[in-house]
């Protein structure tokens, strides 16, 4: 038990590792949290601050949940696939809970691309074929991550990772999905701004 406490605390400290907040406030004096829909993470960042921090939240998010899992790999030989799914649950709370910014971060989307890597690299590279072929056919972010997540419990399902994981996965989609339900309501209401929009606005918006 000891062991697997360690392991989620490690996990989750990785998770608080929050960079739209931090180069936000590093580079741009401004708190994500304050601006667009509110959201610390990679989407936001790229509808306030442009797709270039968008794509250096994402991948530094993304590298978080690798690391947090290559470290578990190094201390813990040989681990079983729930501890590694354990400590990649850890980091998406991280994200989303982070506790030095009242709990209130992102949707964890960069940390679930990292964790399905830091599992299995054939993971990842699917996730993302998954999440990017959505979200390019339906021009919305969340679409895709919703997307992304699903293909994650079908995948746990589908390898044979036993109970204890698939609900850890279950647990990660139901909470993603929850999270952008704000989102699945703008699009029925035609008010989400679609993904194309959002870089041609900040395209003209740096050529003016």
């Amino acid at each position: 038990m000891e062991k697997y406490v360690f392991i989620a605390i490690i996990g989750y400290l990785f998770g608080c590792l929050q960079w739209s907040y931090i180069l936000g406030m590093t580079l741009k004096k401004q708190d994500i949290r304050t601006l667009g829909v509110g959201n610390a993470g990679a989407s936001n960042t790229v509808t306030v601050f442009g797709w270039k921090m968008g794509v250096v939240v994402a991948i530094l998010g993304i590298l978080k949940a690798i690391i947090s899992i290559l470290v578990i790999r190094y201390l813990f030989k040989n681990s079983d696939i729930f501890s590694l799914y354990l400590n990649g649950t850890s980091v998406i709370l991280g994200h989303n809970y982070p506790f030095f910014m009242k709990f209130r971060g992102g949707k964890g989307t960069a940390s679930t691309i990292g964790m399905l890597f830091g599992i299995n690299y054939k993971l990842g590279i699917l996730g993302v074929l998954v999440i990017l072929s959505i979200t390019l056919l339906t021009d919305f972010i969340a679409l895709g991550t919703i997307s992304l997540v699903l293909f994650f419990v079908f995948a746990t399902i589908y390898l044979g990772f036993g109970n204890a994981c698939l609900l850890l996965a279950i647990f990660i989609a139901i909470q993603s999905i929850y999270k952008h339900i704000p989102n699945l309501k703008r699009i029925i209401n035609h008010r989400e701004t679609r993904l194309r929009q959002t870089l041609k606005a900040k395209r003209n918006s740096q050529i003016n």
